[in-house]
């Protein structure tokens, strides 16, 4: 199936000079779909760390503990406020130099977290920052009228945002928590700047090689639209699936 798929592009290529070369060579083809593959594994990666601080971020903010709320609000402060490539090249380039390196198989020292794994890191924190504000402003419209009945059966203030809080708050900033993710999955193009061999990076490689910048750009735009597609279906998908009928539309 895929040998006349190759054969009309290879045409494409020799008769009217738009080479995609990804689609009839091998090298280049492997060099794309393995950058495809590091960009749906950071961005999915990325957006479940970012839920998990969005929902622990939330939690601190309604602390009794006075120091949790402040550092929350200084780590909601400092990750919303600087550029996320700025902040990628704080923690590869400033934090991993304070860090002990580990000696490879090969006996040269490596760092103990690699470009990819300050990648995730990095915008883990950047969108998390966000989500802890989207969440918010989710458990702020929960009816009090709920909370106080789920204290009338006792339950632990813990319980209480497990059971109650989270499931009708999450439902309720699912539109913006999308819109967010959305950004995320955009944003991990900025990998690139540390060396992750990412759909970008992988894209350059080829067009640097096989001279065509024109049609990577194309298949480039292409992919990043299907994979933002595919998020935003399976977000709505979600949100029907949590619909509340008659609290929530």
């Amino acid at each position: 199936m895929m040998e006349p798929i190759a054969r009309w592009f290879k045409w494409l290529s020799s008769t009217h000079g738009l080479n995609y070369s990804v689609f009839f060579d091998n090298y280049d083809q492997t060099l794309f779909l393995k950058g495809l593959q590091t960009t749906i594994f950071l961005s999915l990666a990325c957006i479940f760390l970012s839920i998990m601080v969005g929902l622990i971020g939330a939690w601190l903010q309604g602390s009794r503990l006075r120091a949790a709320r402040i550092g929350t609000a200084m780590f909601v402060q400092f990750f919303r406020n600087t550029p996320p490539l700025v902040q990628l090249a704080f923690f590869y380039y400033a934090v991993s130099s304070l860090l002990p390196t580990l000696t490879d198989q090969f006996g040269a020292q490596a760092p103990i977290i690699n470009n990819l794994g300050w990648a995730i890191i990095s915008f883990s924190l950047f969108a998390g920052a966000f989500n802890i504000e989207i969440f918010r402003s989710g458990i702020e419209a929960v009816p009090t009228a709920m909370t106080e009945a789920a204290e009338s059966l006792s339950y632990t203030r813990f319980q209480i945002y497990r059971i109650v809080v989270v499931p009708i708050a999450f439902r309720i900033c699912l539109p913006s928590l999308g819109n967010n993710l959305v950004n995320l999955v955009k944003t991990t193009t900025l990998a690139y700047a540390i060396g992750v061999p990412e759909l970008l990076y992988a894209s350059a490689q080829i067009w640097s090689e096989a001279m065509n910048v024109r049609e990577m750009m194309v298949l480039l735009l292409i992919t990043y639209v299907a994979l933002v597609a595919v998020l935003v279906g399976l977000m709505q998908r979600w949100e029907r699936s949590l619909r509340i009928p008659g609290y929530i539309a």
